[in-house]
């Protein structure tokens, strides 16, 4: 510990702080916009500025470390100053069209405006209007709101370990771009969105689907139904202003209603479903010499990954279709021939934590009714948009229950959302079959759980050895897979989740600004909402489910058989895209 002043008062720190961490302490709040931490640490915004007694310029409080005896000014008069025309310079060149951004009333750039009363027309000059690309299915870059701050970069570079993004040109010409200002589309980009979410304002976003959900609604020939991920109860209340960590499921269903979808039913279903196949495919695997490890197939932005920077792992890949894609092909087949209802005029929008499914609902093989499993898939925001313009008081709703037959689900579907999850959920349900069908099998994998970018564990079931790692983060899943092709690791099953803590951290999630992303560990708080519930669930492994009992009965026989091959798996290939 050090001892420090702030602002004339006496603190003692970690010797390690900086002085942004120091005053978070002393319960001051600094600033910032380019800041992330572990993430993004270059101090170049220059908004976190503070005085520090015998320097002899401000100091960038992100990086800049504390010391025995420092005395450290972080509201006088020069540094208010500072801070106001650093915004004011930003906003020379910035599109201050705020009343249509898809950050209004979520952008930290005006907030600060607001906070320092900058005027926003004191340096007007030059302001290009850079060409917006709408390339890539999951989001579009708008560059007249971009700040350079170089979250995104980062986000893309040290997060995922991919940088299909950075700065172009120099001076007043840099702008954030592709190499060559080559389309986003035409890169190898994995659609994970986890540049969204690191963005301070409105120069990136999904793309907006909320308009062709209504219009699928408002047409009277089509049946509507809804699918709600697990990690999307975990954080949708944060759009109302509820806490970090609130489970809304009952409300997200009642809103679901309230909107006009003929039928609210629950991706943690298809969840349970997933682990049928996927375990019992582990199984087949481990007994007759499949490919081994066999690898998770949940994660579309990590599937993506895989096919481009790792084909040689493509035959590791579960066949399994991810959850969303899974209730799709259910509806359309299944559900559809019970409703007497040809696949066609059924309408599947899914609600997820992840941008990278509105890229899954394209891609090849995902079709079982001979039409696009899913139509539609929105995220966690565009729902929160949904809700507040139809006019709903979410946090005044009651709490209402899914539709049967697609709405039931154990607490191994729903702890999908958490990094770790699929791994629990199928070893929950592949240790009873292991252990001979035994009700006495271990239900809780802790060693699995927490937010850690990679874990491993080995466990003893039924007499054999199960060697697991999983990985959150595509950084991390490169570091896991390389070491496996080194024959540095080796396992027999694998989880890889391309968000780091899982989908819970999805990059379609509500966004959190930097000052609390920097002091709360989001992800974590989320997925205690998963585990609580889990924890308070009548049956907790996926083969307990009585709809997903009732599925197999009427519609699949057994897990993998052919049926459920034709319906619920897919294939890959190699991605030929710039990486």
């Amino acid at each position: 510990m050090v001892n420090i002043k702030i602002n004339g008062a006496e603190y003692q720190v970690p010797d390690d702080s900086t002085i942004l961490q120091a005053a978070r302490i002393a319960g001051i709040k600094i600033p910032t916009l380019c800041y992330l931490k572990d993430i993004n640490e270059i101090g170049a915004c220059r908004i976190c500025v503070v005085e520090v007694k015998g320097a002899r310029s401000l100091v960038a409080s992100c990086v800049y470390p504390v010391n025995e005896g420092m005395e450290i000014f972080t509201n006088t008069p020069k540094v208010v100053e500072s801070r106001r025309t650093t915004l004011e310079l930003i906003l020379s060149n910035h599109n201050i069209s705020c009343l249509s951004c898809s950050r209004g009333g979520n952008c930290e750039l005006h907030e600060l405006c607001n906070e320092y009363g900058v005027d926003p027309h004191k340096f007007e000059g030059e302001n290009p209007t850079p060409e917006i690309d709408y390339s890539a299915t999951h989001m579009y870059r708008d560059n007249s709101k971009c700040i350079l701050c170089r979250r995104c970069v980062a986000a893309c570079g040290v997060t995922q370990g991919i940088g299909v993004i950075g700065a172009n040109e120099r001076g007043f010409a840099t702008q954030i771009a592709s190499a060559f200002d080559m389309d986003l589309a035409d890169t190898a980009c994995v659609s994970c969105g986890q540049c969204i979410t690191a963005c301070p304002t409105g120069a990136l976003s999904e793309k907006d689907d909320t308009a062709k959900v209504l219009e699928a609604i408002a047409n009277p020939d089509k049946l509507v139904v809804v699918q709600a991920a697990p990690a999307v109860r975990a954080s949708l209340g944060e759009a109302f202003g509820l806490p970090i960590g609130t489970n809304v499921e009952g409300k997200m269903i009642a809103a679901l209603r309230r909107l006009g979808f003929d039928k609210v039913f629950d991706t943690n279903f298809s969840a349970d479903l997933t682990i049928m196949e996927e375990a019992h495919e582990f199984l087949d695997r481990v007994q007759n010499g499949g490919t081994l490890p066999m690898i998770t197939s949940c994660s579309p932005g990590w599937v993506r990954y895989c096919e481009n920077y790792f084909p040689e792992f493509i035959p590791n890949l579960s066949t399994c279709k991810s959850p969303q894609q899974m209730f799709g092909a259910v509806v359309k087949t299944y559900y559809a021939k019970k409703q007497g209802r040809n696949p066609e005029d059924i309408v599947c929008v899914s609600v997820m934590p992840c941008t990278a499914k509105k890229f899954e609902i394209g891609r090849d093989d995902q079709n079982a009714g001979g039409v696009p499993d899913v139509d539609i898939a929105i995220t966690t925001r565009e729902l929160a948009n949904l809700i507040k313009r139809a006019g709903i008081m979410f946090n005044e709703l009651p709490d209402e229950q899914a539709d049967s037959p697609l709405g039931g689900y154990s607490g191994a579907g729903v702890i999908f959302g958490a990094t770790g999850g699929v791994m629990e959920a199928a070893l929950r349900t592949a240790a009873w079959k292991l252990t001979g069908e035994n009700n006495d099998a271990p239900v809780d994998f802790k060693e699995v759980r927490g937010v850690e970018g990679v874990k491993e564990a080995t466990y003893e079931v039924g007499g054999k050895t199960v060697r697991v790692a999983v990985a959150s983060g595509l950084a991390n899943a490169k570091k896991l897979l390389r070491d496996v092709k080194a024959g540095k690791a080796s396992y027999d099953f694998i989880e890889i989740m391309a968000c780091p803590g899982g989908c819970v951290n999805g990059g379609g999630q509500i966004i959190q600004p930097a000052s609390v992303r920097n002091f709360t560990d989001i992800r974590a708080e989320r997925a205690k909402v998963l585990y609580g519930i889990d924890e308070k669930c009548e049956y907790r492994r996926s083969h307990e489910n009585p709809d997903i009992q009732k599925l197999y009965k009427e519609f699949f026989g057994e897990p993998n058989s052919h049926k459920a091959h034709e319906v619920l798996h897919t294939s890959y290939k190699e991605q030929k895209l710039y990486r």
